[in-house]
């Protein structure tokens, strides 16, 4: 037998995210079961946590940051995952485990997570056929071996990779390569309609890894997950959220958390400020402060009030301040400003389009000042 919850990724992230709720509900008793985690790189670090989350003693997750205004540091034993497989190497025995236990598949494959392979092909759909190279194509033989011995029975998929609407991006590029490889009718049936792909938000910073295995994290942990019918959940958990309005969720987090960031990297790239700067002293610089909070209060705040939202959006960005202002986080604003005029059109530009929806054409005169600025608009 081995575990319900398949995982793909050994990021530091889902190790102290999904993993870590798992692990906790599963003290209580509130879980389906434990994880077995997939590795699909070969780098070294990879191969050790590999190796450390095989021997099953657990690993820790530091919470370190600040909760309504008060200091966080504590250490917490995650006992989720109780099988660890290199995908190249263990490529039978994580099929199997896909065909006859595996009822959740979460991910967090990364930026390039969803690209495809051209050297994946039809032939990897076989029994004894290669390893697929792409996450995609991973999915889709697992999912095809699956169909194969147990065509009624489908599984719930959990993207967490910072993507928009992640489940139903993945869908449809695992239904393209099902096509493109020519699979059945009833196959395609069975992706569509018997598997459920939920679009899910993740939010939480999880700022370093420990060696072998383990991560420090944040107090503040989300997994907002758009409700579907037929899901079936890895766990309950006080931070995970379903919800009919997942938009809701990621306007908030793009609007006060990576629309500050980019706010203070604009600041800094136009001022030349030290390259050590981090978001927490940014957060004590008195120049710095005064100009985020007023595009906080004064031209995002007035957008959620317009949306009946501003009592969450206010509660959303007391948990922000918090955040920035974490006093073991060195967040370096040189990091956030990397890609910086993709991340303003990915962060300011849906605000402005949403307000001019609103009928609010004449708010937010700093951020369209920084759109101009930048030949946005």
């Amino acid at each position: 037998m081995s575990e319900p919850i398949l995982q793909f990724g050994t990021s530091r992230f889902l190790l102290a995210h999904v993993a870590l709720f798992v692990s906790q509900a599963l003290e209580r008793g509130d879980a389906i079961g434990g994880i077995g985690v997939v590795q699909t790189t070969g780098n070294p670090v990879s191969l050790a946590r590999v190796a450390a989350l095989s021997r099953r003693e657990g690993y820790p997750v530091r919470i370190r940051g600040a909760e309504q205004g008060a200091a966080v540091d504590s250490l917490v034993t995650c006992h989720a995952i109780r099988d660890a497989w290199i995908a190249d190497k263990d490529w039978a025995t994580i099929r199997r485990a896909a065909v006859e236990d595996v009822r959740v598949i979460v991910s967090n494959t990364g930026d390039t997570g969803y690209r495809l392979d051209e050297r994946d092909s039809p032939a990897m759909l076989s029994d004894d056929g290669a390893v697929p190279h792409s996450y995609p194509a991973k999915l889709l033989a697992l999912l095809h071996a699956r169909w194969r011995e147990r065509a009624d029975e489908g599984v719930s998929i959990f993207p967490c990779e910072l993507v928009e609407n992640n489940g139903d991006t993945l869908r449809e590029i695992v239904l393209g390569i099902a096509k493109q490889w020519s699979a059945s009718d009833p196959f395609i049936d069975y992706l569509r309609e018997r598997c459920v792909w939920a679009n899910s938000l993740v939010d939480r910073i999880v700022s370093e890894p420990i060696d072998p295995v383990g991560a420090v994290a944040e107090p503040y942990a989300l997994w907002a997950i758009e409700r579907r019918a037929g899901m079936t959940l890895p766990c309950t958990h006080e931070s995970i959220v379903l919800t009919e309005d997942l938009q809701s969720y990621e306007r908030l987090k793009l609007f006060f958390l990576n629309l500050g960031h980019s706010w203070l990297a604009e600041q800094w790239l136009t001022e030349q400020r030290s390259p050590s700067q981090t978001v927490r002293e940014a957060m004590h610089d008195t120049h710095l402060r005064a100009g985020l909070e007023a595009v906080w209060q004064e031209e995002v705040l007035p957008v959620f009030e317009a949306m009946d939202m501003r009592e969450r959006a206010e509660n959303y960005l007391a948990s922000v301040r918090d955040r920035f202002g974490n006093p073991y986080l060195d967040h370096r604003i040189a990091d956030i400003a990397q890609n910086h005029i993709p991340k303003i059109k990915r962060r300011v530009m849906p605000l402005i389009e949403l307000a001019n929806a609103l009928s609010m054409q004449n708010a937010q005169p700093r951020l369209r000042g920084l759109l101009a600025k930048r030949g946005l608009i």
